[in-house]
């Protein structure tokens, strides 16, 4: 294989082998499954063995883009909010209080970060909804087959996955997610990926109507408020932006404006009268519990309001200042269930604020792309990325894993479609 003087260099037939489409297929299906089953894969082989798999997948990627480095378009692949955010968790590392900590947890962020980036741009659009498609199909079949096995078979919980065994009662499931919340995350977002499968025609129909049954149910059986929740108001958003696609051009501006109007109307709507809605919702004692771990981690924002305590990702229940930190229930809890609230505790205002204009940005960036594109492949990015910004207000797995993995990569498809570096060329 020839290459231009100091470029990277493989061997010739190691080159032609994973730099061949079946390989990046393969590696992005294999690194997609690895990412969104962390719960899974780390209470079977531990974290040891998990970070051994993401790190032999680091690797491959890596060949993977030396080889395809003259095919693929490397202008405007990594939007600068993403750089930004992810830098300054970096180098809080220097006033982190816990230093080791900082370390390991940047590392695992720019782990998943970068194989997220790989996936983003060794893989079209399609195909990256074609992959997420397939990994998701398996896993919320094994998790629906490993809650009839504990829930009806035998009836006992399947306790190192943290399956509870209540499906006889119609929930709430766990499945492989580790939580319900987090098990009706997946089910959204498979929701969405089997809906453009079907849409773009990708997949048999009789697959992609089963695929969507099963996603449907499973996320009915989570019995999680916060995912129910969030797919009532992304059904309504999928409407509005159908809406707006339909529109003839010259009258896109305006149905955006009033789309934009409307939810900032229901938005303060909903905030008066939050007390009735949550009583009709039945998660009082819920919110309860989210409201008083606020107040706690807002009490702390105080010592180091700019900087915060450092970056660690998901909490380290044994460091201070996290062990002082309790919830309701008494238990201790491994996050601040508000992605926004979790940036400023942990690296300040300055954090929380790249953190929100690197949402934001991706999700303008999504939502236009998916307004004017033809293609309703576009839509997906748009409709991943408000599900995680509605999680981010009750969840912060969106700092982590795969909801990290999942922000990352639309952020690198909408900034491919719609970079101002572009007009630099």
């Amino acid at each position: 294989m020839t290459t231009s003087p100091g470029r990277p260099r493989l061997p010739a037939q190691v080159a032609e082998l994973i730099g061949s489409p079946a390989f990046g297929a393969a590696l992005t299906t294999a690194t997609i499954a690895a990412v969104l089953s962390p719960h899974l894969i780390r209470s079977l082989i531990g974290w040891p063995g998990y970070l051994a798999a993401l790190g032999g997948l680091v690797v491959l990627a890596v060949g993977a883009l030396i080889a395809r480095h003259r095919v693929l378009d490397w202008t405007g692949i990594l939007p600068v909010s993403i750089l930004l955010f992810v830098g300054w968790c970096t180098i809080s590392v220097f006033w982190s209080e816990y230093q080791w900590a900082t370390v390991s947890g940047v590392a695992y962020q720019l782990t998943i970060g970068f194989l997220a980036v790989f996936v983003a741009i060794s893989r079209d659009l399609i195909q990256v909804v074609r992959a997420f498609g397939d990994v998701l199909r398996v896993l919320l079949g094994v998790s629906l087959a490993l809650e009839i096995l504990s829930g009806l078979l035998l009836d006992l919980p399947i306790a190192f996955l943290g399956i509870q065994g209540n499906l006889a009662m119609g929930g709430p499931i766990q499945g492989i997610a580790g939580s319900r919340n987090q098990l009706g995350a997946l089910a959204l977002v498979a929701i969405i990926t089997f809906t453009i499968e079907h849409a773009t025609r990708s997949v048999p129909r009789g697959l992609a109507v089963a695929s969507l049954t099963a996603a449907a149910l499973t996320l009915l059986l989570t019995r999680s408020p916060v995912a129910l929740g969030i797919a009532v108001v992304t059904a309504l958003v999928a409407l509005a932006l159908l809406g707006i696609r339909r529109a003839p051009a010259e009258g896109r501006p305006a149905i955006q404006a009033v789309v934009l109007t409307s939810a900032a109307i229901a938005i303060v709507v909903s905030y008066i009268f939050r007390a009735r809605l949550i009583g009709l919702a039945g998660i009082g004692g819920e919110v309860d519990v989210r409201l008083a771990l606020w107040r706690s981690v807002q009490s702390l924002t105080v010592i180091h309001p700019l900087e915060g305590f450092g970056w660690v990702g998901s909490w380290r229940p044994e460091l201070a200042p996290f062990f002082a930190i309790r919830t309701l229930n008494d238990r201790t809890p491994t996050s601040a269930l508000n992605a926004f609230l979790d940036s400023w505790f942990q690296v300040g205002l300055i954090g929380l604020a790249l953190f929100a204009v690197l949402l934001g940005l991706a999700l303008v960036r999504a939502w236009l792309v998916a307004s004017s594109r033809r293609s309703v492949t576009h839509i997906w990015p748009a409709l991943v990325l408000v599900v995680l910004a509605l999680l981010s207000t009750v969840e912060s797995s969106v700092l982590t894993e795969y909801c990290w993995f999942l922000l990352v990569v639309c952020a690198v498809k909408a900034a491919q479609e719609l970079s101002w570096r572009r007009g630099l060329r």
